[in-house]
């Protein structure tokens, strides 16, 4: 059945002494909103929907039972994403979180995603300069209108390069060209080195050569 038809195996509820933050995240990629129950949660699935070339993801898809030396456990991975290079199980665990027996559902969770013909990881920590850039970009991932017509300036002036600041700078309107240049930048119609904190010093291009 269509993943979009799939249900969570919990429910994502909010409730006073938490020590996590559940969340309703919308995805472009699917046009729905998506359940995490915390914010490294919700981190990554924003980052599937940046740079997974996704096509959908179901939160909590499905209950697993297997043995282990002291008895009988059961995990629910954290997110089935379908995308266009295959299918993921994840996990998400903060480094810091993870404690043996998290390795030992960690494993079990590969041997199933290995049996479907998927692939499985554990999303354990992000670089926070690159956290913080996506969510940048994210702020104009939404449909936006281009009155000015800055688009097509800022694509082209990006074929010769130029720093994020300088190519806002070659327009009229650059508070107005900033928003555009971070949509651009989420859809991926112009690029960034994202391997170093991002700014108005970076560079951006134009990895196309797009008019």
């Amino acid at each position: 059945m269509r993943i979009a038809d799939g249900t969570p195996m919990r429910w994502f509820s909010w409730r006073r002494a938490h020590r996590h933050r559940p969340s309703l995240q919308f995805l472009i990629s699917t046009g729905r909103h998506h359940g995490a129950e915390s914010l490294e949660e919700a981190r990554l699935l924003l980052a599937l929907d940046f740079a997974a070339d996704l096509v959908d993801v179901l939160s909590q898809p499905m209950r697993l039972r297997f043995d282990t030396a002291t008895g009988r456990r059961g995990h629910i991975p954290d997110f089935l994403a379908v995308t266009r290079a295959g299918v993921w199980l994840i996990d998400v665990r903060p480094r810091v979180l993870i404690a043996p027996e998290d390795l030992e559902a960690f494993a079990a969770t590969a041997e199933v995603a290995l049996a479907c013909g998927w692939h499985y990881t554990v999303a354990a920590g992000w670089r926070d300069h690159v956290a913080a850039a996506v969510d940048a970009f994210s702020s104009q991932r939404r449909p936006l209108s281009d009155p000015f017509g800055l688009r097509p300036v800022l694509v082209a002036a990006a074929r010769e390069g130029g720093t994020f600041g300088e190519l806002a700078d070659t327009t009229s309107y650059p508070p107005l060209a900033r928003a555009q240049l971070l949509h651009l930048l989420w859809h991926r119609r112009l690029g960034t080195d994202l391997g170093r904190p991002f700014g108005d010093w970076s560079v951006v291009i134009n990895p196309a050569g797009e008019a």
